[in-house]
């Protein structure tokens, strides 16, 4: 299977203290790196977290965002603790003596503040427990959409292969005739030119001449490697590099047909190739 590096997936999970909800995203990268955006309260999750998300992907910039948002008792709301209050203006008085330019503490700070609220009985190690379930969850959503992208892919390449195919399948009979026809103004030229000389000479004149323009090992290779991508696409897997490889091996052959083409059909063709193997290449850069 081909898997996109592009990829998206959220999950919530409702708890008894509050709702969990946890977005995976991720965005084509050359390697692996993973991005946490975490609530103070789970970032010692982040290490396992990792692990698990490095084991099941191999490329792509990838962000995990955990969100936490906590259930308050609706009786308890009012309900202000009122030692921890006092301690926390004991210990605002504290800093304001060695700091008295530092701002006071707002109503909002005071009543996020842990336990404020009388929610000390929320367990975090069971919300923790309850967030690496739901990364678990999130993460075979991510797989399947970044699998769903990836087949997109992998049929828009094999179509551009095609393309390929039919044009190679024009170039390649044209070419004979297109030497043979290049010998014989060689051959007039030269005899014109050179007048009495030896028939040997000539003749090795226009083999040496007619080499350079023969593309027949150039179209040759291409159906090789255009085999190859094919080969790649259907064995599936984490296979982004090999065919970014392949990408550079067709181009240079489109290339070379170019710059040895003294035909404007051939020139036309390769122009034609190597715009395809762009539009190839820029689809290969999402595939993990």
């Amino acid at each position: 299977m081909i898997c996109s590096m592009t990829g998206y997936a959220t999950a919530t999970q409702e708890t008894a203290h509050g709702s969990l909800n946890l977005e995976l995203r991720s965005v084509n990268n050359r390697y692996l790196d993973i991005q946490f955006r975490l609530p103070d309260d789970f970032r010692r999750l982040e290490p396992n977290m990792r692990e698990l998300l490095s084991k099941q992907l191999s490329r792509g910039k990838i962000e995990c965002r955990l969100n936490f948002s906590m259930l308050v008792n609706t009786n308890q709301a009012q309900q202000l603790d009122p030692a921890l209050l006092q301690k926390l203006k004991e210990l605002e008085d504290t800093v304001k003596s060695v700091l008295p330019d530092a701002p006071n503490l707002s109503v909002a700070s005071i009543l996020q503040w842990p336990g404020m609220l009388g929610n000390d009985n929320v367990c975090m190690d069971t919300l923790r427990e309850t967030s690496m379930t739901l990364l678990l969850k999130t993460l075979e959503d991510f797989k399947a959409a970044r699998a769903r992208e990836g087949e997109k892919l992998k049929l828009i390449l094999l179509e551009r292969v095609d393309q390929m195919r039919q044009l190679l399948t024009t170039a390649t009979p044209r070419i004979p005739a297109l030497i043979a026809a290049f010998e014989e103004k060689l051959r007039t030229r030269l005899e014109e030119a050179l007048g009495n000389l030896d028939d040997e000479r000539i003749r090795q004149e226009i083999t040496l001449f007619a080499g350079k323009i023969d593309v027949d090992e150039e179209l040759s290779r291409l159906q090789t490697h255009l085999k190859e991508v094919e080969r790649i696409l259907n064995k599936g897997g984490a296979v982004g590099k090999r065919l970014d490889f392949m990408m550079q091996e067709l181009n240079r052959e489109a290339n070379t047909i170019g710059s040895k083409s003294v035909d404007l059909e051939i020139s036309n063709i390769s122009m034609a190739l190597k715009v395809l193997i762009e539009q190839m290449r820029e689809q290969v850069q999402n595939i993990e």
